[in-house]
């Protein structure tokens, strides 16, 4: 089985970018230097399993409003959904669906950040 085993943000301004994510998700991230292309490493965690991933400067203009999904979309592990909502909308994202039952899992909602990115949140039962 082929697992995913690594994420990559695409972010037009990689600073603003990373204090949404560490101020979300309370994420590590470290800029490599111009050296790696400025390339960011993101730690999520370290102590339950998931996946880490990095920060690449976007070569292009961010999704245009109301286009359909046209990547991945991650979902991060949440201790309480409302709680996180909250802190994405004080980061400066948007709430793209409001959180959602989702039978025997837990809820669900989904968000984008500060270049439209989509990621999803989900605080399991």
């Amino acid at each position: 089985m082929n697992r995913i085993i690594h994420f990559e943000i695409h972010a037009k301004n990689q600073d603003a970018m990373q204090k949404f994510y560490q101020q979300v998700f309370d994420w590590d991230i470290k800029d490599m230097g111009p050296q790696m292309g400025n390339y960011r490493l993101i730690t999520t965690g370290d102590k339950e399993p998931g996946i880490n991933g990095g920060m690449n400067p976007r070569r292009g203009e961010v999704p245009v409003e109301g286009q359909a999904v046209n990547a991945f979309v991650c979902t991060v592990q949440v201790d309480d959904l409302d709680a996180s909502m909250e802190k994405v909308k004080k980061a400066g994202g948007t709430i793209a669906l409001d959180k959602m039952d989702v039978p025997g899992v837990g809820k669900l909602a989904y968000g984008k950040d500060l270049d439209g990115n989509i990621f999803g949140m989900l605080q399991p039962v």
